[in-house]
């Protein structure tokens, strides 16, 4: 065997979810010492696809052959086993363990803790990956996180490392040593297949592409030789449209108003929020940058009414004091919420969409949807058309009339409940991460929506951790780092650098701009 054979080949994959192909014979090759791309729009098949090379789902139909060979993957233990490694986007970790017990847990042989500390630390220092195997994971940053699981993955010695939107919770700094990383992996001769929505990532350290549509391949390319433009044609089969701002949009009166507010962490792994204020005036939008785990989750929640302030000044909007008012209190003042987790937090998986969109309708939005006198009678045909015209507006593609929300993909799903919230004209948004794992083409319709929304006169608060979203959105740029939000700056006036060290915690622009 010559290395001239692929390291791993699919051949005619498939996977049916009853008569659903969610991967249609999909034929794939990953070389050795290559770093290849696997693209496609939500619902596309590439969650499916990697599932079953690192064994968690079982293929209906095809094979997977690893260097030459047709195997069985049966298990994750089996992928291992083989050389193939995973890190997902969402990390498996317990954050009351240090280091080097959070790999203990995923290793499949027993270890010593003592030899598992000395293997990582060699193995973090040999790749550029600095860790304290004797940290608590509470402690740690989530780029130290991130670097955990890439370390455990590495101490498996693994030949293809699949590796999933991995820098969704990075900053531009972080996400440059991880590429330094990838390179190193592939100058030893192993291999990456990367998956990210961020093509400008995929054209600058990937050295071929896969396209997946509709569970099956539809292309492939040298990512080098092509634009984020053309990759995203290729994704979703034809023009991706173009995220208009108006700049020359006048700011009118401000309608969400924090001040000083200070929130004590609710649980032990929280983000005490300190001392923060911020305004946001109609026709604005805010965006507000961080790595995860930096408070974003509690602001929304402070913000949204989730949790309640001692201080009731500390929130207002449009100009009523409300930090001791509730979700429903806020909304009935014209306030909408998109909050960061999509399943069980924004909608209920096994509820239609209909039933979702009633759920979140106030006391004032839902009389549309009532009859009778006092003992009220719900519209159940103007629920679901409403449900239906939001589906259009944010070309939210479902199996049926009112399926399941469970059944979309993310991105369907994000579009929903965000064009749930836009169809009520909020006076002020706030949106927790509204593009998180979304593709370009559902990306570029709700970042559209949301600058409409304050072309219109609303306030909108945008948080978010993809910089590319920052950019295309904002008027008006904070960053907050350790519960701490810096002050805010023109988004005329920022650069990538600038906002990643604010988002590193240094919340002065003359720091800023002195690099």
């Amino acid at each position: 065997m010559t290395n001239t054979e692929p390291l791993l080949a699919v051949e005619g994959l498939t996977k049916l979810f009853g008569s659903f192909a969610a991967c249609d014979g999909i034929d794939l090759e990953i070389g050795h010492g290559e770093i290849h791309a696997l693209l496609g729009e939500n619902g596309a098949g590439k969650s499916t696809l990697v599932k079953m090379l690192f064994g968690i789902l079982a293929p209906s139909s095809g094979r997977v052959c690893w260097k030459g060979k047709p195997e069985d993957i049966v298990s994750p233990a089996a992928a291992r086993r083989l050389g193939i490694g995973m890190v997902f986007q969402h990390f498996s970790l317990f954050e009351a363990l240090t280091v080097a017990e959070n790999i203990a847990l995923a290793l499949d042989e027993n270890v010593s803790i003592d030899e598992i500390s000395q293997k990582a630390a060699e193995l973090s220092k040999a790749y550029g990956l600095p860790l304290d195997p004797a940290a608590h994971v509470a402690d740690l940053s989530v780029g130290e996180r991130q670097r955990i699981e890439i370390v455990r993955a590495l101490l498996q010695n693994p030949k293809l490392i699949i590796l999933d939107e991995p820098t969704s919770v990075l900053t531009p700094q972080e996400a440059d040593k991880l590429f330094e990383t990838l390179f190193k992996l592939k100058a030893e001769g192993r291999s990456v297949l990367y998956i990210s929505h961020r093509l400008e990532e995929v054209q600058r350290i990937c050295d071929r592409a896969t396209v997946l549509r509709h569970g099956k391949v539809t292309g492939a390319c040298d990512p080098r030789g092509e634009t984020p433009a053309t990759l995203a044609r290729m994704m979703v089969g034809g023009e991706v449209a173009t995220v208009m701002r108006d700049d020359g949009v006048a700011a009118g009166d401000v309608q969400l108003e924090v001040r000083n507010l200070t929130l004590r962490p609710r649980t032990p792994f929280a983000m005490e929020l300190k001392n923060l204020s911020l305004s946001v005036r109609a026709g604005e939008v805010l965006a507000i940058a961080g790595v995860a785990g930096n408070g974003q989750g509690e602001l929304f929640d402070a913000l949204s009414g989730e949790y309640t302030t001692e201080d009731n000044d500390a929130v207002r909007i449009r100009g009523r004091a409300v930090g001791r008012t509730g979700i429903n209190g806020r909304r009935l003042l014209g306030a909408g919420f998109v909050p960061e987790e999509r399943n069980g937090h924004g909608a209920v998986s096994a509820l239609s969409l209909s039933d979702n969109l009633l759920l979140a309708r106030n006391r004032s939005d839902a009389r549309s949807f009532l009859s009778g006198g006092i003992l009220k009678l719900i519209r159940h045909e103007a629920v679901k058309g409403a449900t239906q015209r939001i589906c259009e507006a944010m070309d939210v593609r479902k199996s049926g009339v009112d399926p399941a929300a469970g059944s979309l993909s993310g991105g369907n799903l994000q579009k929903f409940i965000v064009g749930r919230e836009l169809d009520r004209q909020p006076a002020v948004l706030i949106v927790n991460q509204p593009t998180w794992g979304v593709d370009a083409g559902a990306a570029s319709r709700i970042r559209q929506a949301l600058i409409n929304l304050a072309r219109a006169g609303s306030a909108v608060l945008v948080i978010s951790q993809d910089l590319d979203e920052i950019f295309e959105v904002a008027t008006t740029v904070a960053a907050i780092s350790e519960g701490r939000l810096s002050q805010s700056y023109p988004a005329a006036t920022m650069t990538r650098e600038k906002i990643g060290l604010l988002m590193g915690g240094m919340h002065g622009l003359e720091t800023a701009n002195a690099h």
